[in-house]
């Protein structure tokens, strides 16, 4: 990986002599952001450093299947005791908070494949031509010739399959499929990540998902097929945000759409925006989100309002 070659040698060098390093993943943390905080942290543990994984947001249940690890708070940790902090993935979803923290004798780097990242820190490593920082990681690896274990094959392989929807969106290139093999023969368990990630879903994200089926409209004009979930909608299901994921994918594989939008409502009164579509449709859905002070990929975007749904005559409104 020539274009990254002077960053590589730098990151490892800083973890090398570094002796506390904090790894941080974003806020509702999906395989990307942890496949690759948790990857780093097995080569870093083989180091024999001393490393935290942090996030504003607890490990995800779902994962524990594949391994028990913990996330630390923030706030309960002694942020000025690190040499060096690593944030992974949507670094402007969390680790931005404690930027203001951070002293200058701190070293930072960011990894990040999320267009228009507005923050820098002493080491960049952002390129929105990855499929996933799961697949950057991989290939600081490789430069670095660090030996892959299983385990963090299995982490780097959660990630690439989280981001490219198991091989099905656009940004999955004949090389990320030549990742995933490389993986598999470290001994990544793809039915494992499978089962953990996509198929193993609980009666409340079931119910959740067909809630949001049995209320989507789609509009003929421009193609798009839109749905709503309410705080009720989720305390009726027992369900919880994080059982919205791969809604609007879903959503997006309908006949004669468009693009996918997915609307919920937090319950700190921020309603979250995703949207999804596919090269072939012919939708930049980043310029849709740009338009609400969101942003991401042409075809995987998102953002977030202050509001609140609520259904009138004319469908559904945000007040």
């Amino acid at each position: 990986m020539q274009k990254f070659a002077q960053e590589f040698n730098t990151l490892n060098f800083a973890i090398k002599e570094s002796q506390n390093i904090l790894l941080f993943a974003h806020t509702r943390p999906d395989g990307d952001t942890t496949g690759s905080v948790l990857a780093l942290k097995e080569y870093i543990k083989s180091l024999g450093k001393s490393v935290d994984a942090a996030c504003y947001d607890p490990y995800p249940d779902y994962l524990k299947p594949l391994a028990e690890e913990k996330f630390e708070l923030p706030d309960h940790l002694d942020l000025k005791k690190y040499n060096l902090i690593i944030a992974c993935d949507s670094v402007e979803r969390g680790y931005n908070k404690i930027i203001p923290q951070i002293a200058e004798n701190q070293v930072t780097a960011l990894v990040d494949h999320h267009p228009d990242i507005t923050i820098q820190g002493d080491i960049n490593i952002i390129d929105p031509k990855f499929s996933s920082v799961c697949e950057i990681i991989y290939e600081f690896f490789v430069f670095n010739k660090i030996e892959i274990t299983r385990k963090m094959a299995m982490f780097l392989l959660l990630g690439i399959l989280s981001d490219t929807g198991m091989f099905q969106h656009s940004n999955t290139s004949a090389h990320v499929m030549e990742i995933a093999s490389a993986l598999m023969k470290k001994g990544a368990p793809l039915s494992k990540i499978v089962e953990a990630s996509f198929a193993n879903k609980s009666l409340a994200t079931l119910r959740l998902w067909g809630r949001a089926f049995d209320k989507a409209k789609i509009n003929r004009l421009n193609g798009m097929i839109v749905s709503v979930l309410t705080q009720k909608d989720l305390e009726e299901c027992d369900a919880g945000t994080e059982d919205i994921a791969y809604v609007a994918s879903v959503l997006n594989t309908v006949p004669g759409t468009r693009f996918s939008l997915v609307l919920y409502e937090r319950s700190d009164g921020i309603i979250k925006g995703s949207l999804r579509s596919e090269e072939y449709k012919g939708v930049d859905v980043s310029k849709i989100a740009a338009q609400f002070g969101g942003g991401g990929h042409k075809l995987a975007s998102g953002f977030e309002i202050k509001g609140k749904v609520i259904e009138t005559e004319n469908g559904w409104e945000i007040v």
